[in-house]
């Protein structure tokens, strides 16, 4: 077990250190241009986590909020190719209005309303707070910025290099992903370190997957379980940037390298990099949950998504692993029953990746 000051406001982004780091190697596609800005954009929001806590959010003063409003309550802002000290930007949609001649200021409207939706209907929450926090998204962040991030307080979303990355508005997963980010924050508060990281990362995994297939009702069969998928660029030959199947996502591929994540307890990554790994060990619980949803069948965001959303609601701040485990079998007790099929299912998901 690895031993270090807890980061409970770590940097929220869908793109991981280990695949930038990876990127940086690339001599191809004009990839050193838009890297840079990429970090400087990653260095300055760590600055602004880092004196954030969502609990005080309340009391804080704030640009974003968008007031009078009950229910779903979005504002979508145009940063102007400016980074993310300069956020929000210009306010060019609000709850209600009608859509833009921009793509990206509609697809964030649209994919945040779509994640409202689906939490609001899937688990009757009222917002990432459950309290009708304001959706707030910034478009347009930095030039052609290859990321999208969870700032503490908003949305932020570049617009892609248009080559490996296109804009990361367009995936529903990713804005699912991010603004779960929001929904953790505002529930177990996960600390964005090591084991309690890695699960802070396979919840937006989670939760992203399922307002994808639940919006596109696709049934875990039919599913591709694959994260990021819809933000690949013309240039890319990967399928996507993770998998929740027992698989890599990619593998020597010219751009990407090979997908670092392990699928079994055994092979637990230890190091310091990532905040120990919080993109890397994430796999290992994100197949555990492709387990457990396979053996049920049907639809992921009823039994097995039920089970989750409970489980996240009850853990501490800085739970490990096997804390998930415990309280995911409580909660399937208490909902189904003990030696229920869903019981079993997801002691047998857990059993299979090694605990």
């Amino acid at each position: 077990m690895l031993h270090h000051t807890p980061c409970r406001h770590g940097l929220h982004c869908i793109l991981p250190p280990y695949l930038l780091r990876q990127l940086g190697q690339c001599t191809e596609l004009d990839v050193a241009l838009w890297l840079a800005d990429t970090r400087r954009q990653s260095q300055a929001l760590r600055g602004l986590r880092m004196g954030f806590d969502p609990w005080l959010a309340p009391k804080m003063p704030t640009a974003v909020a968008v007031p009078g409003k009950a229910g779903k309550n979005r504002a979508v802002y145009d940063a102007q190719s400016q980074g993310v000290a300069g956020l929000p930007g210009r306010l060019v949609r609000a709850e209600g209005e009608p859509s833009q001649a921009d793509p990206a200021v509609d697809e964030a409207y649209d994919q945040s309303g779509l994640t409202w939706d689906f939490y609001n209907q899937r688990f009757s929450r009222d917002s990432l707070d459950d309290k009708g926090l304001a959706l707030v998204s910034s478009v347009h962040v930095g030039k052609n910025l290859n990321n999208a991030f969870w700032t503490g307080q908003q949305m932020a979303y570049g617009d892609g290099d248009g080559k490996l990355f296109t804009r990361f508005t367009r995936s529903l997963d990713v804005v699912g992903h991010e603004l779960t980010h929001g929904v953790i924050s505002y529930s177990a508060n996960l600390v964005y370190q090591n084991e309690s990281g890695a699960l802070n990362e396979h919840f937006a995994d989670v939760f992203g997957m399922l307002t994808r297939q639940w919006h596109e009702g696709t049934e875990v069969q039919n599913a591709d379980w694959l994260v990021g998928k819809d933000i690949m660029g013309p240039a890319a030959t990967a399928p996507g940037l993770r998998t929740f199947r027992a698989e890599k996502a990619y593998e020597n591929d010219r751009y990407f390298g090979t997908d670092p994540q392990p699928k079994q307890l055994r092979d637990q990554y230890r190091g310091s990099d990532d905040n120990g790994g919080v993109h890397i060990n994430s796999g290992i619980p994100n197949h555990a949950f492709f387990l457990f949803a396979t053996a049920l069948g049907g639809k992921a965001w009823e039994r097995a998504g039920g089970v989750w959303y409970e489980s996240l609601l009850t853990l501490p701040t800085e739970a490990q692993f096997t804390d998930m485990v415990l309280a995911s079998e409580k909660t399937a007790v208490e909902q189904h029953g003990r030696g229920s099929s869903v019981h079993q299912a997801l002691m047998a998901a857990w059993k299979g990746v090694g605990f």
